[in-house]
């Protein structure tokens, strides 16, 4: 591929052009080589045909704002409409000199006049202009691969600024929130991430805030439930860390955070499963015998007494083998339902297994006190 870089010269006046092409060609970068058309019309054909590959893309375009085909603004912006991306530097005389600003504040890099031009100015301006363009171009693409990173990831990611205030929320975050990133920008964190403690049900300590304050990467509080703008709630787990400029110092903070509402209630589930019986949900052996020894500690610590029945079902078996185990099972169910309901909230029932059952009646002061337990107004065992 050529060294150099391509010119577009959209220029009528052929004095002009020529003081262009004589300060360029006398300059000592030999990197510049021009492609002169002198209408509106050829520049957007020039900008639109393909490029062969042995040929380099136009690097910038120098245009004149009065052309045969074209005259002042429209000159520009129709240019302009038609290559964004490659910066464009007017030329004018001095006459023209508002016009030519107006265009830069529509978007041209810059403008020269024409009585100025020499082969140290024009070069220096078109190669700085060329490059600022090169350099904005990649700060673009970096961000925008960022972006695409940041969107890709499963995890919501949030940054605010030193004073608190949200600058940047990606697509989880704005779902898990219920913020877009447009109307979250400049708000404080505490209204877009609302977040409780799922016990207490009391705001929750704002991890970004420690950050920053702290210095350090910070976790939120556990158990938290972020509260999304609609009200609706996820559990979710975080942690949050300062940013820092070039000189160390923190400007800001970011978090990144998911919903671990299914995770959560899964582990629950598991747990409760593990404790309890299958077909009765009755506590099992295992959560018997914490319970167990919880009533034990607390009968010596209040001198009170507990007790403890053992019970089974007569002839079970004969009704497995006479009307079937979904039958028994049904049994079963109706059994334990009828347990629960003549003991206090306080007492635990128990499936062993098979048809065998345990009561433990806690807080007992003296044995008759075994048989008020074990009696309730709203069901009893027959």
């Amino acid at each position: 591929m050529p060294n150099y870089r391509s010119i577009l010269l959209v220029q009528g006046d052929s004095a002009d052009s020529a003081t262009v092409r004589a300060a360029l060609a006398n300059t000592r970068d030999s990197s510049l080589q021009v492609q002169q058309v002198r209408s509106c019309a050829e520049a957007l054909l020039q900008l639109a045909k393909h490029e062969p590959e042995n040929t380099p893309a136009i690097a910038a375009v120098l245009v004149d704002l009065f052309l045969p085909d074209s005259q002042g603004l429209e000159t520009f912006e129709r240019i302009f409409a038609a290559a964004p991306q490659i910066p464009i530097l007017i030329l004018c005389a001095a006459a023209h000199e508002d016009l030519a600003k107006q265009a830069v504040q529509k978007g041209a890099q810059d403008y020269l006049l024409q009585s100025r031009l020499d082969d140290y100015l024009l070069p220096k301006a078109l190669c700085n202009m060329i490059d600022r363009a090169a350099n904005a171009e990649a700060l673009f693409e970096e961000k925008e691969r960022a972006e695409v990173t940041l969107n890709s990831i499963g995890d919501a990611v949030m940054s605010c600024d030193i004073n608190g205030r949200v600058t940047y929320l990606n697509l989880v975050a704005e779902k898990l929130t219920g913020w877009p990133r447009a109307e979250a920008a400049g708000r404080p964190v505490e209204e877009v991430f609302r977040i409780v403690d799922a016990s207490t049900r009391s705001a929750a300590p704002n991890p970004m805030a420690a950050a920053i304050r702290e210095n350090k990467t910070v976790l939120l509080h556990p158990n938290s439930i972020l509260s999304r703008r609609d009200g609706i709630e996820a559990a979710i787990e975080d942690s949050a860390a300062p940013i820092h400029d070039r000189r160390g110092q923190v400007t800001g903070a970011v978090m990144v955070f998911h919903d671990v509402s299914t995770t959560r209630a899964l582990s629950l589930k598991m747990s409760h499963q593990a404790q309890h019986d299958s077909l009765t949900d009755l506590p099992n052996r295992i959560l018997l015998n914490d319970r167990l020894d919880q009533g034990m500690a607390l009968a010596r610590r209040h001198a009170q007494k507990l007790a403890v029945l053992f019970l089974d079902i007569d002839r079970f078996k004969n009704v497995n083998d006479s009307l079937g185990h979904d039958v028994g099972d049904r049994l079963l169910v109706l059994v334990a339902q009828r347990l629960r309901a003549c003991v206090r909230s306080s007492d635990t029932v128990s499936r062993q297994g098979g048809d065998e059952f345990v009561i433990l009646l806690s807080g007992i002061s003296h044995p008759p006190s075994t048989r008020t337990a074990c009696t309730s107004p709203r069901a009893s065992v027959s």
